[in-house]
């Protein structure tokens, strides 16, 4: 009867002890990980953008959108939300954006004030296009995935970044009415902002 109290008076310390750990180890990796949110803006290319190159082009369309995220000395995650606007081209019959929303994983390490960093994720990609005269419109959402690197130059807090990714959908979209059909959506961008780190 001793030993069977005993035994699991002595779990119970183990128990404590591996909790008191897990929190102790928690708390000190979320130390070494610092948060940060990153304004951007962006250009895009090639794919289905309205501008097939990134250097000669007349009617370049822009990305503007933010990345909230947290990183560690080598590893990082990341929300980003972009907004393009125009993105089939600028058209007077026509109205077009695409929206995307993705989930990156990073990899890079912190050299100093340098970071050299590539992600790769998965999110959701969402088109609309309306025809001004007819007030006709439709919109489709789809998942995707991205891929990229880029270079982050940044102190303490404050700091800039520029990096290229390709974004990819993993569905046809179709609008109905409209001259978009069975498309699986595919571009390039390339973007700078700031980064504030907290």
């Amino acid at each position: 009867m001793q030993r069977t109290i005993l035994s699991v008076t002595h779990l119970r310390c183990n128990v404590v002890l591996v909790v008191l750990m897990a929190v102790l180890l928690g708390g000190a990796s979320s130390a070494r990980a610092a948060g940060y949110i990153s304004p951007f803006a962006g250009i895009n290319f090639g794919g289905d953008s309205g501008c097939l190159e990134l250097t000669s082009c007349t009617d370049r369309t822009s990305t503007l959108g933010v990345a909230i995220g947290t990183s560690n000395a080598i590893f990082g995650f990341e929300e980003e939300f972009g907004y393009a606007k125009n993105f089939f081209g600028k058209d007077a019959l026509q109205s077009t954006s695409v929206v995307t929303l993705m989930s990156n994983l990073m990899i890079g390490p912190r050299l100093g004030f340098i970071r050299p960093y590539g992600l790769i994720g998965a999110g959701i990609m969402k088109t609309r296009v309306e025809l001004t005269l007819t007030d006709l419109g439709a919109g489709d959402t789809s998942f995707g995935w991205d891929i990229g690197g880029g270079l982050e130059f940044s102190g303490a807090h404050v700091g800039v970044r520029g990096d290229v990714r390709y974004l990819h959908g993993l569905q046809d979209f179709t609008l109905p009415g409209l001259p978009v059909t069975d498309l699986k959506l595919d571009f390039g961008r390339a973007s700078a902002g700031l980064v504030l780190r907290f």
